[in-house]
């Protein structure tokens, strides 16, 4: 018990936030898909991936710029999961419950002032926000607005200048101050904001969002447009945040420098789905985190080991599946055998009846021939050349694996090796690296025609076995196939033709494409 209460991160033990099966869909487009993930207390947990992952919308459902289309955001006040209180809360239908530790908080169900009034969930932008008129200290007053309008009995002490508000307003100033302090900024108090340099500005933006008072900090690209000493600087005051206010900080940061340094748990999004989820040291040598940040172009830098170990793992599979051949064979003629005995056995028994039977219902055929409609013979017709014109199923793969079923969709056929004249270079198809070449060879997959003729359960079983969940429909794969299968060409390809990526065949277009007489044993790839 002692060693799995250790095993089990912070993040997943006493999260202070919940993202549970979130999806966010704009018309067709669906920017984040079926995610969930945990920012532990008093962690910094970063959110990576990137461009156009997904990352900022899940920042805007977090803290209600946005409601999501699917899923539930917990935010609790408390230590532990409490989630008796959670699922209380959820079946009740109310937006926040408070409970014997704190309080749980849906912050799907929650407009976005009550969201950082209510749950203390604080955020700054990726676009610097700042009121550029006002004061760096009338900045910081604003964000305690909420105390202060009660201290003032929402305006009419503040314009007597009564005793309570005089107070609320002196502790305002000071948690202002201090914030200023700790920010390097309190010899710039009384200048505008929009005067402030760049990294000033950002500095000035977290400041503003812990006057606030935050159980939760949300940073949205903290560390864009530093140099190295301000992003030095932000990494000390994020780490001062976290250790000496207890607030627990979730960012989205491009700087792996940033990233890296300073965060306890690291979760990264491609196309709107989390391909990662761990501790940074993990993260970072996650091949599927290299490949979505150098791009499929250069995936012939993942680490190869890895990639390897999926085609051992391939055979493997298709060794089993050999193995499992002669013996299911056997079974099935077995089989055949006793149900021939069987059908021979009834056949003698039914002579006699058998053929009075016959001679009924021909008679009986002939009848109902006659009094059939011209209309009724019409419609026999189209039926029968319908069933006459039924297409054969299609061949079973040649590389058989295991456990094809445990993937969603069915296994596209594989060639056990390429047809004669050679593979085609698959890695003129955008999206598919040496790396990916390498386990689809691996599969039988040798020839564009292979890949222009997938359907959708095969693009979701390749996908699914890949780890590559949607993105070969995203990426096209298909479609860019179709047209090198046919000897055309792609922007994609002819950027591989020139030498400008990294291909299998530097500066080669491969073998060319199938003819329309190829038969399938024979012919050029």
């Amino acid at each position: 018990m002692n060693n799995n209460a250790q095993a089990t991160p912070n993040w997943d033990k006493d999260p202070v936030l919940s993202v549970e099966h979130l999806t966010m869909r704009f018309g067709g487009l669906v920017a984040v898909g079926d995610l969930s993930f945990n920012v532990g207390r008093g962690d910094i947990t970063a959110l990576i991936g990137p461009n156009g992952a997904g990352k900022t919308t899940v920042f805007n459902c977090v803290t209600g710029f946005y409601k999501p289309t699917e899923g539930r955001i917990v935010m609790r006040h408390g230590p532990g999961r409490q989630q008796e209180d959670v699922d209380a809360l959820t079946d009740s239908g109310q937006r926040w419950k408070t409970t014997g530790n704190g309080a749980v908080y849906l912050l799907e169900r929650m407009p976005d002032h009550e969201i950082s009034h209510k749950a203390k969930v604080a955020r700054t932008f990726q676009n610097i926000r700042l009121f550029g008129g006002m004061t760096v200290l009338e900045n910081l007053l604003v964000a305690q607005h909420n105390p202060l309008m009660v201290a003032s009995g929402f305006s009419i002490g503040g314009i007597l200048g009564l005793p309570g508000y005089k107070h609320a307003q002196q502790e305002a100033i000071d948690k202002a101050v201090y914030w200023l302090e700790h920010t390097n900024l309190v010899d710039r108090a009384d200048d505008p904001a929009a005067d402030l340099p760049y990294g000033a500005q950002r500095r000035l933006e977290i400041a503003r969002a812990m006057c606030t008072r935050p159980q939760l900090l949300c940073l949205d690209e903290p560390a864009a447009g530093l140099n190295p000493r301000e992003s030095a600087e932000l990494n000390e005051l994020l780490k001062y945040i976290r250790d000496e206010h207890k607030v627990s900080v979730l960012l989205i940061e491009h700087d792996m420098g940033v990233v890296m340094e300073i965060s306890d748990h690291v979760i990264v999004l491609d196309y709107g789905v989390k391909i990662s989820d761990g501790p940074a040291e993990f993260v970072k040598n996650d091949p599927k985190v290299i490949a979505a940040y150098l791009g499929v172009d250069d995936e012939d830098e993942i680490d190869m080991p890895e990639v390897r170990e999926d085609i051992a793992r391939v055979s493997k599979d298709e060794q089993a599946g050999d193995a499992a051949a002669p013996a299911a064979k056997k079974k099935a003629a077995a089989k055949k055998a006793t149900s021939k005995a069987g059908s021979t056995k009834k056949a003698s028994a039914a002579g006699a009846s058998g053929a009075k039977a016959a001679t009924a219902k021909s008679s009986t055929a002939k009848s109902s021939s006659a009094k059939s409609s011209p209309k009724a013979s019409a419609a026999a017709k189209p039926a029968a050349a319908k069933s006459k014109a039924a297409k054969p199923a299609p061949a079973a793969s040649e590389v058989k694996i295991a456990n094809a079923g445990d993937y969603p969709g069915s296994q596209p056929h594989g060639l056990r090796k390429a047809r004669e004249g050679g593979a085609n270079n698959l890695t003129r198809v955008k999206g598919i690296g040496p790396a990916s070449e390498k386990k689809l060879n691996a599969l039988g997959v040798w020839h564009f025609d292979q890949i222009a003729a997938w359907k959708k359960a095969e693009v979701q079983w390749v996908g699914s076995y890949l780890a590559f969940p949607g993105r070969i429909e995203r990426e096209e794969w298909v479609k860019q196939a179709r047209v090198l299968a046919k000897g055309g060409e792609t922007e994609f390809s002819k950027r591989v033709d020139k030498g400008a990526v990294p291909s299998s065949v530097p500066g080669k277009r491969g073998a060319k494409p199938a003819s329309k007489k190829t038969t399938g044993k024979g012919g050029k790839a």
